[in-house]
């Protein structure tokens, strides 16, 4: 599970440096897109807090100055690979609470994969206001990642 885990958390930190690399290039990123990222950046933050059982440093919604993505990025994937390797047990269940103070629990593995498939979805997202933005979307399918 912690190799299965890591390859994904690898294509994730992957994909959201194309992303950054790309606004960066653009200088001025479509304002959609920039809060689309930076809630993809906080959730992020947000899932690994609940898991370490860490108080948050960014709000769901909270939006960030790209020159800082980079850095919050890193951050994010050198918690979820401390996470994934200090893991004994991916079925252990975590309490947290959500963005509006109710109590869940879910398992260690659904709440990692939560997090993938969460930034998955936003990134097409980017991808499509890139497009309506006359942006050339970028290529980021798993299987060009893994040629």
């Amino acid at each position: 599970m912690k190799v299965f885990f890591n390859e994904l958390f690898d294509y994730n930190f992957y994909c959201n440096k194309k992303i950054i690399d790309e606004c960066v290039k653009l200088g001025k990123a479509p304002e959609k897109s920039q809060e689309l990222f930076s809630h993809i950046l906080n959730a992020h933050h947000i899932w690994n807090s609940r898991i370490l059982g860490k108080p948050s440093e960014y709000d769901v919604w909270q939006k960030h100055d790209i020159k800082d993505w980079s850095d919050i990025h890193y951050e994010n994937q050198r918690n979820s690979f401390e996470i994934t390797t200090n893991a004994d047990e991916f079925d252990k269940r975590i309490d947290y609470e959500n963005s509006k103070g109710r109590l869940f629990t879910n398992t260690l593995q659904d709440m990692l994969f939560h997090i993938i498939n969460h930034s998955t979805a936003h990134r097409g997202q980017i991808l499509t206001d890139f497009r309506n933005n006359g942006v050339d979307p970028i290529v980021m399918d798993y299987i060009f990642y893994k040629r």
